[in-house]
């Protein structure tokens, strides 16, 4: 069954180094060679992929930075607004007491001169009105500076009781 023919497997081994000298020198050189430059460019590539990923994530924590500053400066100018539009609140409030008040010192003063006017022209009728009545009284016509003075003492005596 199996006859081993020695021509043959002579050959066979011939043909076998001289195929495998060939390969040798003229395909698995460049094919290795192939396959190195591959296996730098994939680890080339990945190197490269490696970076990126590293600066992606420094880029991501300087955003995360920049936005928690940006953060606390918000919440600061919204504090300081706050802080100025109290205080500016405060000073109208203050301002329109001071107005009101002086407005209030204003009217009592103009009822001050009033009430004295009044007063003063009150004393003046009276004082004609005595003058009359005194002038029918007597039946005669006085020296009317003398009557004034009379009434002016009497009515200075009864403002002091």
């Amino acid at each position: 069954m199996f006859d081993i023919n020695p021509g043959l497997s002579l050959w066979t081994v011939v043909v076998f180094v001289l195929f495998s000298f060939l390969l040798a020198r003229y395909a698995w050189k460049p094919l290795i060679k192939s396959l190195q430059d591959r296996e730098k460019a994939i680890r080339d590539a990945l190197e490269r992929s490696e970076k990126a990923r590293k600066e992606a994530e420094d880029l991501n924590e300087q955003n995360k930075q920049q936005l928690a500053r940006a953060e606390e400066e918000y919440q600061k100018i919204v504090r300081d607004a706050r802080a100025m539009a109290e205080k500016l609140k405060d000073e109208i409030v203050a301002k329109g007491h001071q107005e009101s008040q002086k407005s209030l010192d204003q009217a009592r003063e103009e009822i001050r001169r009033d009430v004295d006017a009044a007063k003063g022209q009150l004393r003046q009728e009276v004082a004609d009105l005595a003058i009359k009545a005194a002038e029918k009284i007597l039946d005669e016509t006085l020296d009317e500076s003398r009557h004034r003075k009379m009434v002016d003492s009497f009515l200075n005596k009864l403002g002091k009781n």
